[in-house]
Parts: structure tokens; C-alpha cells; sequence
């Protein structure tokens, strides 16, 4: 039986249990990672926690919806047993009704039948098997990549794991971040927070890149858990673009785990130039399904209002 509970009701230690056992584990879904990404979350659970589904969700003009929180970008089922599209159907039926609407990522192993009337798009994720040797995961690499590598090492970038969070946040914003990101001074500080709660449980590795005058010019956060590395976040400077630091980076952290049972996660985009950049490496696509539920009244100024403004917060956050 699917049971809806609300946050306070959470058996935490029977929660990061399934999460630790799912057959589909990973660190986005642990409750201490949900309570620092999410303005607010309850959850389906199936029996004893055998399965469960976080629900992150705001309210806006009086309107309770489903929204996926910057910095995880895959939610929906987590389970102890083998998932098939009739459990995702169960969970997605079970979402209380005091949600008015939805818009969220289930994970690469939800299913749902093609043309299901939930799916409300695809999203594309990038993941390369580290298991293969280093010089058989070399093979996969384009010719770009390779060039940029090669640039790095002949402008002597130099690739250490000891730095500062900071430092890669800050090249973000002062760079990708005036592009239209739209993060705000909270999102910043949401993030530095996860950086060091990963590094506090072991679950993060930083690289940092650093040019010629020794000065930091790109870095990386990978965030493990599972059997797989995830790409959570990188910051660059515009040196970085002419040194090929981060495919040096990339590059640097797939030798040092090549042979392992290990699958490096680069997240996927929507922008298709890093799409190519994570093709690049070998990567290969892997989909998860978007989710989108609309249970809207029919005309008031304010609900309309509330929904346009979802839909519109909603678009920002997928083209993050």
C-alpha cells in the first residue's frame, strides 16, 4: 500500500535505508540532501519503506504544486525491488489531489508506456562505464576532446584536488552566471552548503585547474554515491575556454578511476554545445521521463496567475 506522509511523519532512518537498498539509488534522494535543496517535501512510501517518492513542493497564489529544486536532477521512484512501468503508474496515481500541479523528473529507471498522458517531455543525461581501462575509454574520445587536451597540457594547466568550493562557485557566477542562470544569492549559498555536507560525508571530490601564472582558471564538483560519480556542478574563467582546462579536468578524473565499477554521471543538458562537450568523452544518452500534471480550476484571475507563474519558473529551472 502507497501511503502519502507529510514531512514531520518521516521515519528518516527507515528513508535514507531504502535509499541506501534501492535498486536505484542515489544521493539526490537522501533526506538530508531533499531538506537542503527543497523549500518544503513530503513523500509517497510504499509498505515499510520498501518504496518511496519525494515530493518537493511550493505554494504560490494559494496554488500547493510539485516542482523539481535546483541541484537534483532526478527524482520520482526509489525502490528496494525491480521497477517496472506499473509501479510508476501506482506512485503517480497515489499524489494526493492538494497538489493542483506538477512539473518534476522521474529517474532513468521509471518507466511509463509511450504517449502516457503524464509525460510531458524527456530529459537527456550523459554517463560513461568507467569500468573499461583507461586506454580503451581513450578510444571513445572526438578528436576535439583530444586537441583540447592536448592544448591543456602544452600551456602546462596544472590539476590538483586541493582547493577551495568557493573558488568554483565564483568562476560560475562571475561567467556562466550572468548568462540568464536564474540563480539567486540563496542558490549560492544552497549549493557551498551541499559542497561541504559531501565533503563532510565523504560523498564529494573537488579538481581544481590552475594555468600557467598559477592562477585557478576552472574546477569541478562530482558528487558520488551508488556505484556512480555525478557531475554536480563547474565553474570556469574565460582562460579555461583557451587552455582546455576542463577536458583536462574530465580527463584527468577518468584515468585516475578507469578499471573501476564506477559510471561517471556528467548530468546531460539542454544546451547542445555541453551536450557535445559531454559526448565528447564517450558518453553515452540516457533518458529520463519529465512529468507534468495539471489539476487546474477552471477560471480565477488568481489561480491563472499562479499557473502562469509556475509554468514560468518551471521553464527556467529545465533550462538551467
Amino acid at each position: 500500500m502507497i501511503r502519502y506522509i507529510r514531512h514531520d511523519n518521516i521515519d528518516f532512518a527507515k528513508w535514507d535505508h531504502c535509499i541506501d537498498h534501492s535498486v536505484n539509488g542515489m544521493f539526490y534522494a537522501y533526506a538530508w540532501y531533499l531538506d537542503m535543496t527543497a523549500d518544503n517535501w513530503d513523500a509517497l512510501v510504499e509498505d515499510d519503506y520498501s518504496a518511496v517518492m519525494p515530493l518537493p513542493f511550493r505554494e504560490k497564489a494559494w496554488i500547493k504544486y510539485i516542482y523539481q529544486p535546483f541541484f537534483i536532477q532526478q527524482l520520482g521512484i526509489f525502490s528496494t525491488y525491480r521497477l517496472n512501468e506499473g509501479v510508476t503508474e501506482r506512485f503517480l496515481k497515489a499524489i494526493p489531489g492538494e497538489f493542483r500541479f506538477a512539473d518534476f523528473n522521474l529517474n532513468t529507471y521509471n518507466l511509463l508506456s509511450e504517449g502516457h498522458p503524464s509525460i510531458g517531455g524527456k530529459g537527456i543525461t550523459h554517463e560513461l562505464d568507467l569500468i573499461f581501462p583507461y586506454a580503451h575509454l581513450q578510444e571513445g574520445y572526438s578528436a576535439n576532446t583530444r586537441r583540447n587536451i592536448k592544448r591543456a597540457r602544452a600551456k602546462e594547466v596544472f590539476i590538483t584536488n586541493a582547493g577551495r568550493p568557493e573558488d568554483i562557485i565564483l568562476a560560475f557566477r562571475q561567467n556562466r552566471g550572468k548568462l540568464g542562470v536564474p540563480f539567486v544569492e540563496k542558490d549560492y549559498r544552497v549549493l557551498r552548503h551541499l559542497i561541504y555536507a559531501g565533503l563532510h560525508k565523504g560523498m564529494v571530490s573537488l579538481r581544481f585547474a590552475y594555468g600557467q601564472t598559477n592562477d585557478f582558471c576552472a574546477g569541478i564538483v562530482f558528487f558520488k554515491s551508488h556505484h556512480k560519480v555525478v557531475l554536480l556542478f563547474s565553474g570556469s574563467t574565460p582562460e579555461a575556454r583557451n587552455n582546455g582546462a576542463m577536458s583536462l579536468l574530465i580527463d584527468q578524473f577518468i584515468q585516475e578511476h578507469a578499471g573501476k565499477e564506477l559510471v561517471l554521471d556528467f548530468e546531460g543538458s539542454a544546451d547542445p554545445g555541453l551536450a557535445r562537450f559531454y559526448r565528447g568523452f564517450g558518453s553515452e544518452e540516457c533518458v529520463f521521463l519529465r512529468i507534468i500534471m495539471n489539476r487546474m480550476p477552471f477560471p480565477s484571475e488568481s489561480l491563472l496567475g499562479g499557473y502562469r507563474w509556475i509554468k514560468n519558473r518551471c521553464k527556467q529551472q529545465k533550462n538551467a
